[in-house]
């Protein structure tokens, strides 16, 4: 379709969107986004009413843009061009943030920073992040920065990561991090530092602890290594026991940066013995390989944080590839609850603020994060949800993607020449559901993805005297579930992790 598409006019593909069936034009606007020759885009431009289109399908566009493995300067100011200056609902108007960042950052990669383009997208994420007074519309451009990785915003980000309230500090500290190991600077760790050893003011956990993990992963000291360690026996068991067991897995995964530095730590009796290492938290993390060749580490990571009550306060799921020293975040789904202990009738920590009921998800795929979905917020809000649920999951990404796009021509010795073309698209549709049973005390999660992955290969050698074509096609269907069961009626808390994975068709 692709193909047809490329070759296609622009008033041809503007009559194939206007008369289509309403459930194939999601996939003719993927199609037309994945083509990216100036007539389907013309055609989308004209085709995509932002001020009226169905809030489904300008998601659908916007996805589809975000995932492009080579976007264009041209789609970029589609894009920027379709959220100027217009009054858009509220989702469609974050995603479309948060799409620029991920545009801007593949520019990039490709170069192409400087171009007017690009130069414009990042102006647009930082004065708007500078103007932004609202806490959704702040949290969409840090998740934006997070996709573009641009290293003029890190004194915005610093200043957010240290000075702004616990939701906005948390995402700057994880737009920070996603930033390249060269970036972060002695400045930023030292801003680190400040936030994870609360050197100026109190922070929110989860952000203490993503400050500690840009310290751990980053060309990491040594002093830094000990003095989180140290810290330890301070806090409570449940971000102690995290972070020792963070430390320890560094020790057996042999592409993390601080490796050989917690080897030499460890050596000494002073660190590595009963006192610091016998926190009894229930939280835990890990990372182990699912498959090895001599070019390829494909890992699975696991992060649970509890809190003292026993409730699980955030999970992060992470499927990763490591290749030659370059590293693809394939998937990291995380799943965050807050508050629900003064539910349990159990009282905030002195000095600390009580945190507002919440439970939500965020989202990555292919180096892209995705808006965060919200499944309650405050407890009028969970009633209301637990009232009046549907049982239907929430859809967090639907779509198909276009992942590869590489055509070659390979001249040979013999004067003849090979052509070669390489198409790999990915259907993928992820949803989450979160079902709270006040009466029944307990609370399920489920998480789950679908995926199909098919490539395809042609060789062709096409000489005056003969044609040759060499043809491979392959496709694999894959499902995978995550599972949580938590029962709060009892104590201690009763929790269930399940990952099934269904049978993996290969053709």
């Amino acid at each position: 379709f692709i193909q047809m598409l490329l070759r296609a006019k622009k008033r041809d593909i503007l009559q194939l969107l206007s008369k289509a069936p309403e459930e194939t034009v999601p996939f003719f606007v993927e199609a037309a986004v994945a083509a990216q020759s100036a007539a389907s885009l013309a055609a989308l431009s004209d085709y995509l009413d932002f001020g009226k289109a169905p809030t489904s399908l300008l998601e659908t566009f916007l996805y589809a843009a975000a995932f492009s493995p080579r976007p264009s300067k041209e789609l970029l100011a589609l894009v920027l061009d379709k959220l100027q200056g217009k009054q858009l609902a509220p989702e469609v108007w974050e995603t479309g943030i948060v799409v620029i960042g991920s545009l801007v950052g593949k520019l990039c990669q490709q170069e192409l920073c400087g171009s007017p383009e690009a130069s414009r997208g990042a102006e647009t994420l930082l004065r708007g992040l500078g103007s932004s007074e609202e806490e959704p519309e702040v949290l969409a451009y840090l998740v934006s920065l997070r996709n573009a990785a641009l290293p003029e915003a890190i004194p915005t980000l610093l200043r957010h990561a240290e000075e702004g309230p616990a939701a906005v500090a948390a995402a700057a500290v994880a737009a920070l991090r996603s930033l390249p190991a060269p970036h972060i600077s002695n400045e930023v760790k030292r801003a680190m530092r400040r936030i994870f050893h609360e050197t100026r003011k109190s922070y929110e956990k989860t952000c203490r602890l993503a400050a500690a993990g840009i310290l751990l992963d980053s060309e990491p000291l040594p002093m830094d290594v000990i003095n989180i360690l140290l810290a330890t026996r301070e806090l409570e068991a449940e971000m102690a026991t995290l972070l020792q067991m963070k430390v320890q897995n560094s020790l057996h995964a042999e592409h993390h940066p601080a490796r050989k530095i917690v080897k030499d730590i460890m050596r000494d009796p002073r660190i590595n013995n009963y006192n610091y290492f016998s926190k009894a938290g229930m939280s835990s993390a890990f990372t182990g390989p699912l498959a090895v060749t001599p070019d390829l580490l494909s890992t699975f990571g696991m992060e649970l944080l509890f809190v003292d009550g026993g409730f699980l306060r955030k999970s992060v799921s992470d499927f990763s590839l490591f290749s030659h020293g370059h590293r693809l975040h394939v998937a990291e789904v995380t799943l965050e609850a807050q508050g629900m202990e003064s539910m349990l009738g159990e009282n905030t920590l002195e000095g600390q603020e009580e945190p507002e009921l919440m439970a939500g998800m965020s989202a990555a795929f292919f180096n892209v994060h995705l808006r965060p979905v919200v499944f309650f917020k405050g407890y009028t809000d969970l009633m209301a949800k637990v009232l009046l649920s549907s049982g239907e999951p929430t859809s967090v990404v639907r779509g198909n993607l276009l992942l590869m796009d590489h055509y070659q021509v390979i001249p040979l010795q013999s004067g003849l020449q090979v052509v070669v073309k390489l198409q790999g698209g990915l259907g993928l549709d992820i949803s989450a559901n979160m079902d709270v049973s006040i009466w029944e005390q307990d609370l399920k999660t489920s998480i789950t993805t679908r995926a199909s992955l098919a490539i395809d290969f042609q060789a062709e050698l096409d000489a005056p005297f003969f044609q040759t074509t060499v043809r491979s096609q392959s496709e694999v269907e894959t499902s995978i579930h995550f599972d949580t069961a938590l029962r709060f009626s009892v104590s201690p808390v009763l929790m269930c992790l399940q990952l099934r994975e269904d049978q993996v068709p290969y053709r």
